[in-house]
Parts: structure tokens; sequence; C-alpha cells
């Protein structure tokens, strides 16, 4: 019985994808720059079926490739090793496994889309923090995988941060159960943060239990433009003081990114003119509802007095918030679309946020004058990505060979304030050679270490991270 037959005989053979109108999405990244091969795409709908294609793969050595709601950046869920593979969608695995609103816990499938899970946890009375823009179609796996950070990250954390439980298919088909939802733990090694950030190398998330919070009663959100990147971390430091953890969000956009979105997305409404060089979303956030509105009013007019903000907005109403949020959400879509984009996930200490943005910014204008340098992100916890969007190149290598300079630039920059080349996108295939040229080599020695333990065939998306 050949492999194809076989993986139809654990899920069936209409969930065993061949035809290639089915692979085409599958094989390509979200950026369109990468198209892999596959033998098939194979959709399990437990963990007992994706633990026995597992066994089937390191049966026949056939490599495996875990695939979520495929929104990453940097084309880790695409198989390109050039070795026979098999794609493996979790998005059958949907299942709400349990809420527990006094534990503050949901227990999920991995395939489950995040937007699902926030609802969910609506339904409960509580909230489910993790947000960013792809949410309504990437899948918790993913965002385990690649420990994604979004847009509440601040206030919240990270994936790792909001994981007390994982399920997770070993190399060998065996399955780890650590899904007990424990707050508390020291009994041995946290086997869990091995997986969480590992892109699908070391085995596959199939459940999770994440954490729940209490639901905000009422929020307050601003628009401000301000001067300087040093006037944005003033800014972030006068709203630290004043509001504490009550800021839910506080995100940042230079004045060529929101002229990006409004040239390439004019159905999204700027309610400023573009005569500032940078624009702050600040959302303020609190159990009880009172107060929130004179309290962003307050802090504002302290941002003034200390002559930070040049104009603010404060939504007056939910919808009038929801489009302050579309500006931030649209940032990906308009880079796209505005030419060829040779994006950072970087992230350096606070103090040195100043220096990253304005050498990176220099080094790459001088580089290229051509470029439109745009920048957004998370600058509360020090994870701004500067993007630069450059004509369409028609030669590959000629293309390659600039996004590598530019590359270059912004990882120089990085390394010497001790930062990361990848907040929160992961590493994937694109990003091997930069995470090795600012990485500790010790620590990537520990990597390969624990990969060839786990995975000595080197059977689960191999080529990523690392060659």
């Amino acid at each position: 019985m050949n492999l194809i037959k076989r993986l139809g005989a654990i899920v069936g053979p209409s969930q065993v994808l061949t035809d290639p109108v089915d692979l085409d999405p599958i094989l390509t990244d979200w950026r369109g720059r990468y198209h892999g091969k596959a033998l098939a795409a194979v959709r399990p709908a437990s963990t007992e079926e994706v633990a026995a294609i597992v066994r089937l793969a390191r049966e026949t050595g056939t490599v495996i490739v875990p695939q979520g709601g495929n929104t990453g950046m940097c084309a880790a869920a695409t198989p390109l090793s050039g070795r026979p593979s098999i794609v493996v969608k979790l998005d059958r695995m949907k299942r709400i496994r349990a809420v527990s609103s006094l534990g503050d816990s949901i227990a999920v499938d991995a395939g489950c889309v995040l937007a699902e899970v926030q609802a969910e946890a609506a339904k409960a009375g509580r909230l489910f923090p993790l947000s960013l823009g792809a949410e309504g179609s990437c899948q918790i796996g993913g965002n385990l995988s690649t420990n994604a950070g979004g847009t509440a990250a601040l206030r919240y954390g990270v994936m790792r941060d909001l994981t007390l439980g994982l399920e997770v298919v070993l190399p060998d088909g065996r399955v780890l159960d650590l899904m007990t939802g424990l707050r508390k733990d020291s009994a041995g090694y946290d086997l869990k943060h091995w997986f969480i950030g590992a892109e699908g190398t070391l085995g596959i998330i199939t459940g999770a239990v994440l954490k729940l919070f209490p639901r905000m009663a009422g929020r307050a959100v601003a628009l401000a433009k301000l001067g300087s990147i040093g006037d944005v971390l003033s800014f972030l430091a006068l709203a630290r003081a004043e509001v504490g953890d009550r800021i839910g969000a506080f995100e940042v956009m230079n004045r060529e990114q929101v002229a990006v979105i409004a040239e390439k997305m004019p159905q999204v409404a700027i309610p400023f003119a573009l005569d500032a060089d940078w624009f702050v979303l600040i959302e303020l956030g609190d159990t009880v509802a009172d107060g929130l509105p004179a309290l962003m009013e307050r802090l504002l007019e302290r941002a003034f007095d200390a002559v930070l903000l040049s104009d603010a907005l404060v939504a007056a109403s939910e919808a009038q918030a929801q489009a302050f949020w579309k500006i931030r959400h649209s940032v990906s879509e308009s880079s796209k679309a505005a030419g060829y984009v040779v994006s950072h996930d970087s992230a350096v200490p606070l103090a040195g946020q100043g220096r990253f943005v304005t050498e990176v910014e220099a080094r790459v204008k001088a580089l290229r004058p051509d470029a439109r340098v745009v920048m957004h992100g998370h600058i509360g916890d020090g994870n701004i990505h500067i993007l630069a969007i450059i004509p369409p190149v028609a030669d590959a290598d000629e293309r390659f060979r600039q996004v590598d300079v530019i590359n270059a630039i912004v990882d120089e920059v990085t390394r010497d304030l001790r930062g990361t080349i990848s907040a929160e996108h992961g590493i994937g295939y694109a990003n091997i050679g930069r995470l090795a040229r600012v990485t500790d080599p010790v620590e990537i020695d520990m990597m390969r270490m624990l990969k060839h333990t786990l995975d000595p065939d080197n059977l689960l998306n191999p080529g990523k991270i690392f060659t």
C-alpha cells in the first residue's frame, strides 16, 4: 500500500489533498515569495490521527511540515527541504475542549482560529488577549509555534506568557500530554517551553491550555501625533507613570507608514493631516468602566503640557475606536501593495530604541534613496517593525542581493544593541542567515543539540530556524 493510501486510511481519503489546485495555496507562503513541493496535504481531525501520521512518516522517511493558518511572514510552514514531504494541516482540529471561569483558562485544539478562541472566552465573560491583524485566519498552533506577540503584549505578554499547558505529538509519534493547566508547577523542567517558538521543528502542537483574564468593562482609545521617536518614548514613560497597567496597547506608526495606508487603502479613514513624524495609538482598559475617558484626557493634557504631542483625538464612540484600530491593522496589507517589502521584526531594549530607529532609517536611505522606510509596531515592548519598500526588481539574484544588504544594516544595529531579529514572527526559512548573524553561536548550538535529540532523523520541518 503506497503512502497516499496509507494516509487515507488514517484520516479518510477525502482528507488527503493531492490535486495541484488544492495544494497551490498550501505550498505558497503568505507573502507569495516561496513555493514548496509536497506529495500531499493531510488534514487530521484528532491528536490520535496526527500521531498515526507521524509514525507513518517516520517509518517511510517522509518529512512533515506542520501548517496552521499559513499567515506567517518567514515561510516557516512551507515545504522547502527538497525531500519527500507532506504538509499536515490542522484546520479540522477546532474543538474547544473546556472553559474554566474559575481557573481563568481555556483548553483548545491547535487548529482553532484565534478569533474563535477570543469569542469563546467572551461567552464565558473572560478575555483571551492575544490580538493581531491575522486573528481571523491564524490558528492557535501557529501562534504557539511562533510565540506570537501582537498588540496586547505590553500588558499581557506573548504566547509563552499566555500558555498554561500543551499537548504535543513528538517526532517518534508519542503524545506528550502537558494539558494540566496548573498555574504553579516546579516539578522539574517546564517542557512546554521547548515547543513554543520552535516552529514545528521539535513536535506538532495539537492542543493548548491558555490563560484567560477578566474582560475589560470599558476602554478609551486615542490617536496622537508626535514629532520624534524621543517624544514617543517620553510619552510612553509618562503614560506608565500616570495610568500604570491600564495601558492595554501602545502602538506606533511613522508618517511614511500612515501615508502608505492612505494611498493603498483609501477606504481606511485617516483623521489627521500627515504633518507629524510619528503617530501613537494608545488604548486604556479596566475592569471598572467609570473614569477611563477622564483618565485618558488627563494623560493627554499632561503630555501636551510636556510638549510631547502636537495633536490628539480621543475616540468618542466604539465605532471610532474601531476605526482608529483599523488604521493600525492595515499596515501589512497596505505595505504589501506598495512595492517589494523588505520587512524586519527586530526588538531592542527600550533605552536603545531611539538609536535603532534613527540609525537604521538613515543607513537604509543612504543605500537606497528610492526606498520608502515605513515603521510600525509595539514600542512598549521594544518591537518596532522597520520595512524598506523598494521598487520591484525583476532579476531574482539582484533582488536577493539588495535585500541581504538592507537586512545586514538592520542586523548590525540590532546586534550592537543586544537585540533580536525576531520578536514575534519567527525565523522559518527566510531568516536563517540573519539568525546566525546576530545570535550567539553557543545559543544556536544548544538549539541544534535539542533538535538532534528529539528528531534525530530530521523529519519535522527540516531547513527551518537553522540548516
